[in-house]
């Protein structure tokens, strides 16, 4: 564990300022021996911060629930356990919006409320959209002014309330199968078939930047893809190879590929 290690992980100047701000906060709990924690930070930024801190005994990632995608990065003195993390003390807060259902605002709408009422994203964990309410949750500093501020997103009126941890409604996502064959299950392929473009394009959006898998950039259109990846695009969506069935009688490839509507 060396913060010296910064400047070998970070691929640029944000990623350095980021890992800068999650040392000095982890690293001054585990020297006084208190609970600390860093912001929500996304799948890659949790990665690298795996990396630098190495198997610290104490640290945990957690973002309100277990499939969380943004999660803060925790340390726990020996003398809590995870359940600490649950609690009406815990960190991260979960907020229920409650609004009228014929509303459906969107997690966009969400979200751009929620940084048009100057909040930081890093403030900002999951947003669970529902029929009729949201969950998400923030980190614990900002949960009072926005249980004060925060009554609406897009043109819908919200009713805000806070919710224990335990109670936290995770609405099952709208998903629409896909069942093709490919020549591989390379990421640009994958990519391809999953939001029906041209491979072409999936290549020139891989190659751009904007795709990652499980939350990690690649810009590696032939990547091999292993089933039960998920694959997000900037500027198209989410998508998951659900599952490779094997070869056809045609030497192709039969997936199961479910796309996040």
């Amino acid at each position: 564990m060396d913060r010296s290690n910064i400047g070998k992980i970070a691929q640029n100047n944000e990623d350095k300022i980021i890992l800068a701000k999650i040392w000095d906060k982890i690293n001054a709990g585990i020297n006084r021996c208190i609970i600390t924690n860093s912001a929500f930070l996304s799948p890659r930024e949790l990665h690298m911060a795996h990396f630098l801190f190495g198997h610290q005994e104490g640290l945990l990632e957690f973002g309100g629930y277990p499939d969380a995608e943004r999660k803060m990065l925790i340390y726990l003195p020996e003398y809590l356990d995870e359940s600490y993390v649950y609690s009406e003390n815990s960190p991260v807060v979960c907020l229920r919006a409650t609004f009228y259902e014929g509303d459906s605002p969107s997690h966009r709408d969400f979200l751009g409320a929620l940084l048009g009422s100057g909040i930081a994203r890093e403030s900002i964990g999951d947003i669970c959209v529902g029929k009729s309410s949201c969950d998400f949750f923030v980190t614990v500093e900002i949960a009072p002014y926005l249980l004060q501020n925060f009554s609406s997103a897009g043109r819908t009126k919200l009713r805000l309330s806070a919710v224990p941890l335990t109670e936290i409604i995770v609405p099952e996502p709208e998903i629409r199968e896909i069942r093709d064959t490919l020549s591989s299950v390379r990421l640009d392929s994958v990519v391809a078939s999953g939001f029906s473009i041209a491979r072409s394009l999936a290549a020139q959006y891989i190659s751009g930047g904007k795709a990652s898998i499980d939350g990690l950039l690649c810009e590696k259109p032939d990547k091999n893809i292993c089933e039960g990846s998920k694959i997000s695009v900037r500027g198209l969506g989410k998508i998951k190879l659900h599952k490779i069935n094997g070869l056809t009688k045609k030497g192709r490839i039969s997936v199961i590929i479910h796309r996040y509507m």
